[in-house]
Parts: C-alpha cells; structure tokens; sequence
C-alpha cells in the first residue's frame, strides 16, 4: 500500500490543531466552554447538512452497505462508533474542564502524553510492533514528560484523563474501517454532542456573542474541528495508531514555536530541554519508516 498520502494526511491533521491557537486567542473574552459548545453544535449542523444535501447517494449506498452486513458485524460496528463518540465527548469535557479549572499547561502536557499513551495501548491492544529505536523514541518522550511535569501532578494526573481518552479514540478507530469515513465522523461528533446537551443547557453564557464570535466559530468549525478529524481517521487507515499517534507532537511543538516566537512568551530551561528531547524522538521514531521508503525504492529501481 502507498501510505504516502495517509503520511501527508496526518501530518497536515496535526499542523492544522498546531495553528489552533491563532484563532483562539481572539476569542479570550469568551470562555472556553462557550467555544466548545457552539464550535461542536455547528459543526455537527454542517456535517448534517453536507451528508443530507450533497452527498445522498453516499449517505444511501453506506446505508445499504451497513444493511447488509451480519448481525455480529453491525453491533461491532455500532460499540466501535457509538464508543468513538463517548470518548471525544469526555476528551472535550475534560479539557474544558481543566482548562478553566486546573491549569492551560496540563491541557498542553495532555497532547505531550497523548502520542505514548497511543503508542503503547496500540502495542497492547492492536499488537502493532514498534522497532527498537521507535522503543527509544517512546522512552524519549516519557522522559520529556517527566521533566515538563515536575512539581505539577496534579496537572500531569488531569493531562492523563484528556490524553488517555483521545488515545482510546485514536485505537477504536483502527477498528472502524468499513463504512464511509465522513460519515462515520458525523456520527461520532453528533452521538457526542448529544453526551455533552445536559452540560451546555445547564451552561451559563453570560459573554454577549457578537458577530464576529459566530464567523469564528465557522472558521474553527470547518478548518479546525471537521477537516483535521476527517484528515486523521483517513490516516488511520493506511498508518498504524502508533504511527498517527507520534504526529500528535507536532500540536504541541507548533504551540510552543507560536508562543516563543509570535506570542513572545518565556521559557524555562525545563521546557526548552524537554521540546528538544521530543523532536529528537519524533526524528527518531520516524528513521525506520524512511529507511524502509529507500529500501523499497531501490529494490523497485533495480526491478
């Protein structure tokens, strides 16, 4: 399989959440959680509407496909997706909720912790093999970790619960192959939205919403929530979970970059020493994947 699109794919997923902050930070007079409500319900409205309006054949033909499946394959189908939904609906109450209760930096610790906890639970669970440099790399990572985390575990047992969840999302959707991939994310976003009505209706949106507010939260829609997810799981389906998973860190290191050099925000001697160990691990886990590309191109040239 050429998975060189699947690698384009996950790498573009993760720049894009790695820019979130950009188009964040002109929302600070609105809470977080105001965000993550209206930017979830609309997305999920837009989804709805291009499954529903410009893609009927597709909506049909999945229909029919799921229709005519065996009993055991539908209900695995419908556990893995309706599981989906479950998990990123804790994943963005989590967050939110550490966001606005914990600490900004254990949301930031989360997607540092998030690509190890997907390596490993893939090695578990899904029996994916990691080379033994791939291994170093994952030790690298924790190490990271470790040091951004002193004296903070009570931000590292929060970041824990939001990197957890989105690692289980990233696992299931291995699984979850079969059917039409827009689709199969409009369920999952609109089964999470529905989790997450009784916390938005008890919500108090005290912030006036202006229009600028509303054409934002559309930027955020598409180009952040609806495009990067669609990108990941099509990754997924040519890459294995801890492959996507150790692309997480471009996220976090694309913030740290905006934060030192655009936002002009300080650093200490801990997260310098510690962004630096988790570039040297991504270049590490990734030396085995090109070194097999060059290996398969020469065998192919002197075919």
């Amino acid at each position: 399989m050429n998975t060189t699109k699947h690698y384009l794919a996950a790498t573009l997923a993760f720049t894009i959440w790695g820019f979130f902050s950009l188009v964040l930070k002109p929302l600070s007079a609105f809470s977080a959680f105001d965000i993550l409500s209206y930017r979830s319900v609309v997305s999920v409205a837009i989804m709805l509407v291009v499954s529903l309006l410009f893609r009927p054949k597709v909506l049909k033909n999945t229909l029919k496909r799921y229709q005519a499946l065996e009993k055991k394959e539908k209900i695995r189908i419908a556990v893995i997706n309706l599981a989906s939904g479950l998990f990123l609906a804790l994943n963005w109450y989590v967050f939110i909720y550490v966001m606005n209760n914990v600490s900004v930096k254990a949301t930031s610790l989360a997607y540092l912790i998030c690509p190890i906890l997907t390596m490993v639970l893939a090695f578990i669970i899904l029996k994916e093999k990691l080379f033994k440099l791939q291994w170093l790399a994952v030790t690298l990572s924790f190490l990271a970790c470790l040091i951004i985390s002193l004296g903070n575990f009570t931000d590292l047992f929060y970041s824990m619960l939001i990197a957890l969840s989105y690692a289980i999302y990233l696992i299931l959707q291995r699984r979850n192959q079969e059917l039409d991939r827009f689709l199969i994310l409009t369920v999952q976003i609109a089964f999470a939205v529905i989790l997450l009505i009784p916390f938005f209706a008890t919500h108090q949106y005290n912030t006036p919403k202006t229009p600028y507010f509303y054409s934002m939260i559309a930027v955020i829609a598409v180009g952040f929530t609806i495009l990067p997810m669609f990108l990941n799981i099509y990754a997924l389906r040519g890459l294995n979970s801890a492959v996507v998973g150790i692309f997480i860190y471009l996220n976090p290191l694309i913030n740290f970059f905006l934060a030192v050099f655009y936002f002009k925000e300080t650093i200490t001697t801990a997260q310098a020493l510690s962004y630096s160990l988790i570039i040297t691990s991504v270049i590490i886990f990734n030396i085995p994947a090109i070194k097999h590309r060059i290996n398969k191109r020469r065998a192919a040239h002197i075919q």
